[in-house]
């Protein structure tokens, strides 16, 4: 009898645990990044911390390597409430004008300028921009500052680079900087940019130091040119399901979005500085360019830019004034 009654208890505690883990939310955060990446460091840091404070109520999932689809494919899901975060970066100024101000060239000077511009100004005008498209940014996070890989040869000045088809991101500003330059830009999903350099459809492609890393561009790829031509931040973002869920789990997921951005910084630092040696173990000849030559060249992208986007000259203003 003694047996039964144990046996009973452990099964009512077994249907508990149960009953509580199907009670618990599942918030599925997309990303693109993969093993490595400072997405997946970021993403993963936010689900532990997170998890920790909402233990029993919700528990975030975060699902990398484009697991949940590319980016436009993850905005779209937001906006459909299919999944709850995803971490898009240069793809958002495809979804507001505001968010193109990160494409413009040599406009963010370092990590500590980033956090001023983050903390005094972006919160009011692209967490508005975001929820006038329906979006909720719950923090600014890092994809960080970004160079250029190609196969034909070095870059040096914007010249070098007359010719070479360049894998970008989906951004009308991103390829417009690129052709400036006199490249051949062609916007591409993250996923497909590693097979198209293999197969030379794309002599060289951009992204940040992790990124390039972490997708294994260095296998198919001989130079790497240290440009620094573009900061893009990286935005936690929500959509459709956000107000689905209890205030207490939004709450948490605000706060610690908020808490790991400097986090994401710190790592950003760190990774760009160890990753330099590895690119040079796997072969890569690696340069400096000419930052003059670069700057000289991209006046004509803020001159437009200026014309074009409302508010465009007021916001570069305030970004320079936090030099």
């Amino acid at each position: 009898m003694k047996f039964l009654k144990t046996a009973l208890a452990a099964s009512v505690m077994a249907l508990s645990a149960q009953a509580a883990s199907a009670d618990e939310i599942e918030i599925k955060f997309g990303h693109v990044g993969g093993p490595g990446s400072l997405f997946e460091k970021t993403a993963n840091e936010f689900a532990r911390l997170a998890n920790e404070r909402l233990e029993g109520t919700a528990e975030v999932v975060p699902y990398g390597s484009s697991q949940l689809g590319n980016d436009s494919q993850m905005l779209n899901k937001l906006k459909l409430g299919t999944i709850d975060l995803s971490l898009p970066s240069s793809i958002m100024s495809s979804v507001a004008p505001e968010f193109s101000l990160f494409e413009m060239p040599y406009l963010i000077e370092d990590r500590d300028h980033m956090r001023r511009v983050r903390d005094d100004f972006l919160r009011d005008e692209l967490y508005e921009a975001a929820e006038s498209r329906n979006y909720k940014i719950l923090g600014i996070w890092e994809n960080g500052f970004r160079q250029i890989t190609n196969n034909v040869r070095p870059i040096n000045v914007p010249s070098d680079l007359e010719g070479i088809k360049l894998r970008t991101p989906n951004g009308v500003w991103r390829v417009e900087m690129f052709k400036s330059y006199g490249a051949n830009p062609a916007p591409m999903a993250l996923s497909e940019a590693f097979v198209a350099l293999q197969t030379g459809a794309m002599d060289g492609q951009e992204n940040p130091l992790v990124q390039i890393y972490s997708q294994r561009f260095q296998e198919v790829q001989d130079y790497l040119s240290l440009s620094n031509h573009v900061y893009t931040p990286a935005y936690v973002l929500a959509g459709a399901s956000w107000n689905r869920l209890p205030e207490e789990v939004r709450q948490v997921l605000v706060e610690t979005a908020e808490e790991v951005e400097g986090y994401a910084l710190e790592q950003g630092a760190t990774l760009d500085e160890s990753l330099l040696a590895k690119f040079e173990e796997e072969g890569m000849e690696i340069n400096e360019v000419d930052t003059a030559a670069f700057v000289e060249q991209s006046s004509g992208i803020y001159e437009k830019f200026g014309d074009e986007v409302d508010g465009g000259r007021a916001m570069i203003e305030k970004v320079d004034a936090l030099r």
